[in-house]
């Protein structure tokens, strides 16, 4: 199910709720006035956090303007990492310094500091 959005008048919100074709003030059905999409989203480098506590991995990634992030418990045990701040990363893919999208996937790989 898709979801579009029209800005328009009361009666043209009558008629969507109809079900009925609505035209837009350039008398279009709005269905080409999509805005365009961008082909290459920013890159940056990843900067290293091996070694560092889990949650200010996170923080430091999202400071970088990385939000994709995933985690693991890289003892194998395949725990989920609640309370972050329990946790040290021992790994992260991509590698430190590689220049990546800022969409691109980021994956900690961490262990408790109890392990």
């Amino acid at each position: 199910m898709s979801v579009r959005v029209l800005v328009c008048s009361a009666a043209g919100l009558v008629a969507l709720a109809a079900g009925t074709a609505v035209a837009t003030a350039d008398g279009s059905d709005g269905r080409a006035a999509r805005p365009p999409v961008a082909h290459a989203a920013a890159k940056a480098r990843v900067p290293n956090e091996v070694g560092r506590n889990h949650q200010k991995a996170q923080d430091d990634l999202q400071a970088h303007g990385f939000y994709n992030l995933r985690e693991k418990d890289c003892s194998g045990r395949d725990r989920s990492l609640i309370w972050d701040r329990n946790w040290k990363v021992v790994k992260q893919t991509p590698a430190a310094g590689k220049r990546v999208s800022k969409n691109r996937v980021i994956t900690l790989c961490s262990v408790k500091y109890t392990d």
